[in-house]
């Protein structure tokens, strides 16, 4: 995967991941040609995000360096690029620009944004309660595919990529993937197993719920959004077929009406996953000894930044980064399109929450950073999750 140029970039190598710092377009170019299993990334948003000159320089935009993800990428990987949403559609032409099919767009939804509107009835009181922007609640992700060879199991077979995860990121929640079983006489498949139960009462668990495309943070902001209700997680299509895949529920037809329309739970924001915003601690593990920097020093255009009391990210981080998402999360998408013993790339390093994340999922991961402050910052971060793998692997 590698050859004198790209030595050039090189920051930090060892057997499990590897990062480089330099501008990811160029530092493609050196990288070999189908050698990624996936890609999982947050690229700047171009928003020119708290000042931040790396955040306006069009490269999310840029056609020529989706070419070179793609090339990297075997064929039949996918692609999970976290977009802005006011930005997102122009990054995800780009891809699509560059060869990939647009395969879904996933949606991570949550409560703690903050609204950032300029308040229109401090300058003209006639315009009392009018202002500028809504609050964010959203960042879309795009899922895309570089085009398989062939047929998908030739793709599969040649390659050992082409599809995504979904028993392995099935959805499971305290009761949302139960049966109880309420005649001791009848036998009743667990979903997606093709194993038997019986016994009055008999809790049996299932593999959970089929990935969706929504995913949200569990705060009351969002579950509120969704009405109460029950049974209606297992929907059959015409075939008697459901969304485990099978015909697993098709006995109970008639000898367990109850579960005729699907499972006997309730709380429908608990089918889909969750992950909130990342923690103090999430955001720093690793990182003792590092000292506490503010992520910028100010906004050129007077905004909401620096000393400005309204900025909520004014006080000094160990993990300065600005935009850090959640390992959970990363957890959970680098799972959902990476084959076993896989390699991620992340041509948009920051502080290394996907590499983090690889790590705990028991991936390889390549790692590429233009800005030289956030690279201790990622290693250190990934080199602890490393060191504590038995707290996240599951």
């Amino acid at each position: 995967m590698m050859n004198n140029c790209l030595e050039d970039y090189k920051y930090y190598f060892s057997q499990r991941f590897n990062l480089f710092n330099g501008n990811a377009k160029e530092v493609l170019t050196f990288m070999a040609s189908n050698s990624i299993d996936s890609i999982v990334t947050d690229p700047p948003y171009e928003l020119g995000f708290m000042g931040k000159s790396w955040d306006s320089t069009g490269i999310a935009n840029d056609v020529q360096l989706w070419k070179e993800v793609l090339r990297v990428l075997k064929p039949g990987g996918h692609l999970l690029s976290f977009g802005g949403s006011r930005t997102y559609h122009r990054m995800a032409v780009a891809i699509e620009d560059a060869g990939f099919e647009i395969r879904d767009q996933i949606m991570w939804v949550y409560g703690s944004g903050f609204p950032k509107s300029l308040n229109i009835g401090k300058q003209l009181d006639e315009w009392q309660g009018w202002g500028t922007a809504l609050k964010p609640a959203h960042e879309p992700i795009v899922l895309a595919r570089k085009p398989v060879e062939g047929t998908v199991t030739n793709n599969v077979l040649t390659y050992g990529v082409g599809g995504i995860n979904i028993d392995g990121t099935r959805v499971g929640t305290e009761g949302g993937t139960k049966l109880t079983v309420e005649n001791n006489d009848k036998d009743l498949f667990a979903p997606g197993t093709g194993k038997l139960t019986r016994g009055y009462g008999e809790v049996v668990d299932g593999l959970g719920r089929f990935p969706a495309n929504f995913i949200h943070d569990g705060s009351d902001e969002v579950v509120e959004l969704f009405p109460e209700s029950k049974g209606m997680a297992s929907q059959r299509n015409s075939a008697g077929t459901n969304i485990y895949g099978g015909n697993s529920l098709n006995a109970s037809k008639t000898t367990f009406p109850e579960f005729r329309d699907g499972f006997n739970d309730s709380g429908s924001a608990a089918r889909f996953f969750y992950c909130a915003k990342a923690n103090k601690r999430d955001r720093n593990e690793g990182l003792d000894g590092f000292e506490a920097k503010r992520d910028h020093d100010g906004r050129a255009d007077g905004g909401v930044g620096g000393d400005n009391p309204r900025n909520r990210t004014n006080n000094a981080k160990l993990n300065h980064h600005p935009t850090v998402k959640p390992t959970d999360l990363m957890q959970y998408l680098c799972r959902l399109i990476t084959p076993p013993n896989g390699t991620i790339l992340d041509p948009f390093l920051g502080s290394g929450s996907t590499g983090k994340a690889a790590m705990y999922e028991g991936f390889n991961f390549v790692g590429i950073e233009l800005t030289d402050e956030y690279l201790p910052i990622a290693k250190a971060r990934i080199e602890f999750a490393l060191a504590n793998l038995d707290e996240k692997l599951f």
